[in-house]
Order: structure tokens, then sequence, then C-alpha cells
């Protein structure tokens, strides 16, 4: 058996998931290496490609979508990858009865009910033309919006949760449709930044430390896992949360295509996942 794991240009050895990963996959006698997605590849040289590192498709998301409609045989499946690399899937989710953070799609003006709050396109990984604004920003809030739909892109704006300044995201880590492992990510936006420098420049921003998921959280991810289409087929699943006003968690981004596992805080994740692979293989 032959895996390819799907990375870009950016990191052409992959990940710290795929190093992991890897050396994992050798103890099982399988091959595997990093692969650059949108390089020239005879993918059929492969047995399974597992989508990892890609964080360079944002701005050729059709592209990307029918790179991985093209292959044999990927993980996760490419409809899955269609459905989720356009957050437009929240709506699905809310729709479904999922709590996931209170969403205006495409509105016309900034929203005057909230103190703060974060404006970003649906199609986005790592923070990217997002931002938090609050009060006296409103200027500038507005030529943010008005910049990503003078763009023709799809606009999300959300409360700000304070929950993020303390408690911070959970991520829970699904492998093959079971809970392995949990992460906490420490904030990334910061107040009046503006979409220039939406992320903080200390030490402490984005630090991801081990968790432990609560009966809530576990009880949250697998309804927002049931309502994903074609979700029985999924290798890996990351299901961010955060406390909402009440204190139930509510659903911020569930991560089904190219997220990090934070392998590295979940002690034999890396094995559970190599031998998902093989399974799945």
């Amino acid at each position: 058996m032959t895996v390819a794991f799907a990375t870009c240009s950016l990191l052409p050895d992959g990940s710290d998931d795929v190093q992991f990963l890897t050396a994992a996959l050798a103890e099982l006698g399988v091959a595997a290496e990093p692969v650059i997605w949108d390089a020239d590849v005879d993918w059929d040289r492969y047995d399974l490609v597992v989508i990892r590192s890609t964080w360079d498709y944002t701005d050729r998301r059709d592209e990307f979508t029918a790179w991985a409609e093209s292959l044999p045989r990927v993980l996760n499946p490419a409809a899955i990858v269609r459905w989720n690399t356009d957050k437009r899937y929240l709506r699905d989710l809310a729709e479904a009865g999922v709590p996931v953070v209170p969403t205006l799609w495409d509105p016309d003006d900034i929203p005057s009910g909230w103190p703060e709050y974060v404006i970003k396109p649906a199609v986005s990984i790592g923070a990217g033309d997002t931002a938090r604004w609050g009060p006296g920003e409103e200027d500038a809030a507005r030529a943010h919006l008005r910049s990503l739909r003078d763009a023709g892109r799809t606009v999300m704006v959300q409360p700000y949760l304070s929950a993020v300044d303390t408690a911070g995201e959970t991520a829970l880590i699904f492998c093959d449709g079971e809970y392995s492992h949990a992460g906490r990510k420490a904030r990334i936006l910061t107040a009046g930044a503006g979409v220039e420098g939406p992320v903080r420049d200390d030490a402490t921003r984005g630090r991801v430390t081990a968790s432990t998921a609560t009966e809530a959280e576990l009880e949250l991810a697998a309804r927002a896992l049931a309502a994903v289409p074609g979700g029985e087929d999924l290798l890996y699943a990351r299901v961010d949360m955060i406390p909402g006003p009440d204190g139930a968690p509510l659903i911020i981004e569930l991560e089904l295509t190219e997220p990090n596992l934070y392998l590295q805080h979940g002690p034999g994740s890396a094995e559970r996942f190599a031998k998902a692979i093989l399974a799945q293989g």
C-alpha cells in the first residue's frame, strides 16, 4: 500500500501531522510521502490520497475541489471537501438544529446590536482576511465588509464571544468516527487590529495545549458530525467550539478538509490514525 499526504508548495515536506503519520504508517509497513497537490503528479500510482496541509487553496477553491474529485481514492471524500471548504456549511448545521455561533450572511451593513464582531469571508483558513471590530471602528468595519463583497466573496459577520479571551477555542479530534483527543487554542484576533493586522504578535497567539472534552462538548460534536452529508466516510474530523453567552458550547467551525489534528497533544493518536488509514486503504 502506498499513501500520498497531499500538501502545498509552502510546506513541501508536509506539516507536523504528516511527519507523525508517515512514521506511524512505516511501523505498519505502509509507504507514505508528502506530495504537493497542484504539482504534475501521476496520482494513480498511490492507493490512497489523504488531504492534509493543502493550505494555499483558498484563492483557487474551484481548482482544488476539482482536483479532489479527479482522484481515484481520496480522504476525506471529495464530496465532503466541496461541502466543507465553504463555511456556508454552518447554515446547513444550523438548519439541522446544531447550535452554531450566530452568523449574518452577506449583510448590507455592520450589526447594530453586537458590541464586538468578526467579519470574514466564507472561504478562508487561518484567519485570512478576517478582523475583529468594535465601538468607534464602524467606518473601517464597513470598508472591510464592502471590500469582501466587492471582490465577490460571501461575507460572514459573527458576534465576538468573550469566552475566546478566557476559555479559548476547544477542538475535538475524531478518528474514523471515534473521539480521539482534544486541544485548546488561545485567541488569535485582537481588538482594534483591523484587517491588516488581525492577529496578536505575542507568544500566546493561537497557542494550542492539550485539553479534555466535556460531556456537553462531546454531545455537540456528535450532533454536528451526524448532520454532515456523507459523514459516515470521514477519516478525520476536527470540531471547533467555544462557550456561548450562557456557557453552553457552540460550533465555530467543523474542519473536515485539511485541519491540523494536534497529534502531538494526543498520546497514541498518530498510531490510531495510521491504523484507520490502513483499514480504509
